[in-house]
Order: structure tokens, then sequence, then C-alpha cells
């Protein structure tokens, strides 16, 4: 299996593996979604809901929750900048495991969250609300780092914009191109299929994760940490193996 999965997170790209590590990273974020849905009541992997969520309890005068929804877009915020740092700090220094830093630290973190999940049930009142901000963050963490490899190209927390493009390219799919041979309507069926992939992908790791959480509890979060850190491993030991006998 390890052998498969060789390339996913280093620095040396292929658009097969930004698509291969975008349809994973959907998976899990879809998976992490949905389980933390039914651990704290909330979802955290898209801001534009949390964002209106502010703007409907200011007006409400439920100051409270308006700021824990600002909270939840600082954490999400917060993920992304890290990503950004242990990126550049990886890439200046020529690291394999520039990428796999924060999937790394993703990795420990839904461990935190799987270890922690009684507390979460023990002490609701204190523990709920700072998952939501871990989830949150993890999204963030999560979704700058296929921002970044794939220049832009495949986000993988929220579907809003992946379902926009799809039904763009599927419109121009039935377009029938009657009046004129110029200027033809066509569809970009390989970027058409991309989008159904990843978007297959999230909805798949939701099942998985409901279906976990609703199984295992907390502990369905093992298996999503346990393979990010397989997808990291290789070029994270490639490096401290460099670190130990430079040339």
């Amino acid at each position: 299996m390890v052998p498969l999965l060789r390339g996913w997170t280093t620095v040396q790209r292929t658009a097969q593996n930004n698509l291969r590590l975008g349809m994973t990273l959907c998976f899990v974020a879809g998976a992490t979604n949905a389980g933390g849905f039914l651990a704290v009541g909330q979802y955290t992997s898209h801001m534009t809901g949390v964002l209106s969520s502010v703007a409907d309890n200011l007006v409400l005068g439920q100051f409270s929750l308006a700021l824990a929804g600002l909270a939840a877009l600082a954490a999400f915020v917060s993920g992304a900048m890290t990503t950004a740092w242990m990126v550049n700090w990886g890439l200046r220094r020529k690291l394999q495991s520039a990428y796999g830093r924060p999937l790394l630290l993703e990795a420990a973190l839904l461990l935190v969250f799987g270890l922690f999940g009684t507390g979460i049930n023990v002490w609701a009142g204190l523990f709920a609300p700072l998952t939501v901000l871990l989830l949150c963050y993890l999204m963030g963490l999560q979704n700058a780092v296929i921002t970044k490899i794939s220049h832009a190209e495949i986000r993988t927390t929220h579907i809003t914009g992946l379902a926009t493009d799809m039904g763009i390219e599927l419109g121009k799919l039935v377009y029938i191109n009657r009046l004129s041979r110029d200027n033809l309507v066509t569809a970009d069926r390989h970027r058409l299929g991309i989008h159904i992939k990843l978007i297959g992908s999230f909805f798949v790791g939701g099942l998985s994760g409901a279906i976990g959480f609703k199984t295992l509890g907390f502990l369905a979060t093992v298996p999503l940490a346990l393979f990010l850190l397989i997808l990291v491993l290789r070029p994270v030991l490639n490096d401290a193996k460099n670190w130990i006998e430079p040339h």
C-alpha cells in the first residue's frame, strides 16, 4: 500500500498526484465534518454559513453566539495561516516534506480529537466549544495544503465552488450549437470529471464519518489520522535522514 502512495505529498508534483491527494483530503474533510457534527452539532468545513450566522446573531442580539462564530472563522483562518507558514518554511529549506508537514499536524490533532472525545461528553460546556475551534482550525489547515499544492485549482473542505464549476461544465455539455460552427461551446470533460470525483469523495467521506462515529464514537478519527500519517511518513523520514546524514 505504501509504495502506491509514494509521491502524493512530496514537492515534486504531477496532476495525477494532485487529484489523488485532493480526493483523499476531500474524503477526510467529509468524514471529519460529518463526524464533528454528530459530536458537537455543528458543521465546521465551510465558513459561509458561519459568517451568515454571525450576522443573524448580531441582529437578534445574541452576541455570545456571534462571538463564537467569529472565533470559529478566526480558527479556520489561523489553520490556513499555519499551513502557509509551514509550507513556505519547508520549501525555503528544500524539504521533501514541505507539503506534508501540515498534514502531519492534522493527523496529530485528529488523534487529540479522538482521545479527548470522552471529555467532550462529560464536560460538554467546556470541551464542545474548543472542539468546534479545533475542527475549524483543521479544515483551514487542510484546505490551504491542497490549495497551495494545486495552485488553487483544487479545494477540499467545501463543495459550493466545486458544485458551481460542475454546473457550469454540465451546462456547456448539454448546450446545442445550432447557429454557427464558430466559437463552439464545449465542455471541459476532464475538468468535469475532476469535480465529480472530488464531490463524490467528500460525500463518501461524509457517509463513512457518520457511520464510523455512530459505530465507534470518537475512535473513528483514528483511522483518518493514521492514513494521513502514512501519506506523509516517507518524505518526513527522508528529510530526517538527510538531516542526520548531511551530504
